[in-house]
C-alpha cells in the first residue's frame, strides 16, 4: 500500500489537530468473517494509537448500510469511513473490478502482483470523488458451490447461479448459467427459495453461509481472489492532525499485511469447515478446467475491448512483471 507522505500528498495540506473524534464504520459482512475481525483490530490500534482520540465503531454484516451504498456513504460524509467489495463499482472504471477477472490472477502471489499495479491507479480515481484507499484484503481463491459435482462446463448449463458483480454475471452467462444477484447476507435464503441453485464464491462465505445445508460439493476451481477495499473520506481525514493522519495510516498498513495472512489461513481453515460438515471436495477436472479457462479468454478480450485507459494501464503493468 502507498506510504503515508505519498497519500497524505494526495489529500491536500494537513489541518491543523482536531478534537477528540468518533467514527462510524460500516462494513458489509459479518462478525465471524474475518475481514470484520481484522477491521475490528484495526479500529483498536487506531484507538490506542492515538490514546482514544479517535475511536472507530464498527457496524458489521451491512447493519448501517447495506454493502453497495457503503462507498457512496463515505463519499457524502453520511459516515467517515467504510468497507466495501472492490468490484462492485466496475460500472465506474473497468480498473475497479480487475481482481474478479476469472483466471488473471489466481494465486495470493499473482493477486499481490495485480494490487501493485492497480493501487496507484484505484488511488487516483477515488481521489477524484474524495476518497482515500486505506488498506485492501484479498478473499480466499473463488471456489464452486454446486448440488454435484460438476465435470464439465455444459454441467452449469440452466443452472440460476449467484451473482455479486459485473463479472461474475457475463461468467455466469457465458457458462449457460442464469445470474442473480444476491447480497453474503442473503445466501441461505435465496439457497432456501429456490432463487439460486449455485455459487461461485470464496471458503469463508460458503462456511459462514453454512452452504452444506442447501449444498453438497465444493470445487476449488480457484477462479479469482476479489478484494475487499477500506476508504475514508478525503475532508474527513484532513480533519485530522498530522499525528492522527500518521497513526491511521500506520494501523492500515499493519491491517493490510494482517489481513493477507488471516486471507490464506482462512482458505486452508474453512475448506477444512466444509469437508467436516459433510460436503464433498472435488478438484476441477481437466475438461472443467479448460472450459472455464476458455470462458476467462473470452472475458478478458471483451474487458480489453471496451476498457479504459487506466484500467489498461494496469493489465499492462501486471503482465510486463
Amino acid at each position: 500500500m502507498y506510504r503515508f507522505a505519498t497519500l497524505v500528498a494526495a489529500t491536500g495540506v494537513l489541518a491543523t489537530p482536531a478534537l477528540a473524534q468518533s467514527w462510524d464504520m460500516p462494513t458489509p459482512y459479518g462478525d465471524s468473517t474475518f475481514h470484520t475481525q481484522n477491521i475490528r483490530q484495526f479500529a483498536e490500534d487506531v484507538s490506542a494509537a492515538t490514546d482514544g482520540a479517535l475511536e472507530i465503531t464498527v457496524h458489521s454484516a451491512g447493519s448501517l448500510f447495506p454493502g453497495g451504498e457503503i462507498k457512496n456513504a463515505v463519499r457524502s460524509r453520511q459516515v467517515p469511513i467504510g468497507e466495501f467489495f472492490l468490484s462492485s463499482i466496475v460500472n465506474e472504471d473497468a480498473a475497479y473490478g480487475m481482481d474478479s477477472l476469472p483466471f488473471l490472477a489466481t494465486s495470493y502471489e499473482e493477486a499481490e502482483a495485480l494490487w501493485t499495479a492497480q493501487e496507484p491507479v484505484i488511488t487516483e480515481l477515488l481521489a477524484e470523488q474524495d476518497l482515500v484507499p486505506l488498506f485492501s484484503v484479498p478473499w480466499p481463491a473463488q471456489g464452486l458451490y454446486t448440488n454435484g459435482e460438476i465435470e464439465t462446463i455444459d454441467g452449469m448449463t440452466g443452472l440460476r447461479m449467484r451473482a455479486y458483480n459485473a463479472a461474475l454475471e457475463e461468467f455466469a452467462t457465458l457458462a449457460g448459467a442464469a445470474p442473480v444477484q444476491v447480497e453474503a447476507a442473503d445466501i441461505p435464503q435465496a439457497f432456501a427459495t429456490g432463487q439460486v441453485q449455485a455459487m461461485i464464491t470464496s471458503p469463508s462465505t460458503g462456511a459462514n453461509s453454512s452452504a452444506w445445508d442447501f449444498v453438497d460439493t465444493y470445487t476449488a476451481i480457484d477462479a479469482w481472489l476479489p478484494k475487499n477495499i477500506v476508504v475514508v473520506n478525503a475532508r474527513v481525514f484532513d480533519g485530522l492532525s498530522e499525528e492522527m493522519q500518521q497513526a491511521v495510516m500506520e494501523a492500515a498498513e499493519a491491517a493490510e499485511a494482517r489481513g493477507i495472512e488471516m486471507s490464506r489461513e482462512e482458505t486452508a481453515a474453512q475448506t477444512a469447515v466444509l469437508e467436516e460438515n459433510g460436503m464433498t471436495l472435488a478438484a476441477p477436472t481437466d475438461e472443467l478446467t479448460s472450459g472455464l479457462q476458455d470462458i476467462g479468454d473470452t472475458m478478458l478480450e471483451n474487458w480489453e475491448s471496451s476498457a479504459s485507459e487506466p484500467a489498461l494501464e494496469i493489465l499492462n503493468a501486471y503482465q510486463s512483471e
